[in-house]
């Protein structure tokens, strides 16, 4: 399995499964980044839409799922191995979203990869 495969692919498959993840909190490695906007688990293309909110002026950024680290149902909070700068220096998100946007933000987030409970950057 490839690393940009891995990427777009949830750590815990249970996590997309058993309930819905929109309008979760989303958790930085350094504090609150927004709300999750958007979810999909399509295979190899498993992603998150995440509203910034106020902190980055209101945009919205593509997550990729294997950048999430932990899903609480609970509390409804989703954990990411980003920082709040990574997430702010990401490609903006565009609604038409293509094969292309998603190659752009592969390209980007895969510095950010996790493997092995490593995280590269």
């Amino acid at each position: 399995m490839s690393e940009q495969t891995d990427l777009w692919r949830y750590r815990d498959a249970a996590w997309s499964e058993t309930a819905d993840v929109v309008g979760y909190d989303v958790e930085a490695t350094d504090g609150s980044i927004g709300t999750i906007d958007e979810a999909t688990a399509e295979t190899d293309r498993a992603h998150v839409v995440v509203d910034t909110g106020f902190w980055i002026f209101g945009k919205k950024r593509v997550i990729p799922a294997g950048l999430i680290t932990s899903v609480d149902h609970d509390a409804r909070v989703v954990a990411v191995t980003l920082s709040k700068d990574q997430v702010r220096a990401a490609p903006d998100y565009d609604p038409s979203w293509s094969d292309e946007d998603r190659a752009r933000h592969g390209d980007y987030y895969e510095q950010y990869s996790v493997r092995g409970g490593e995280v590269e950057s």
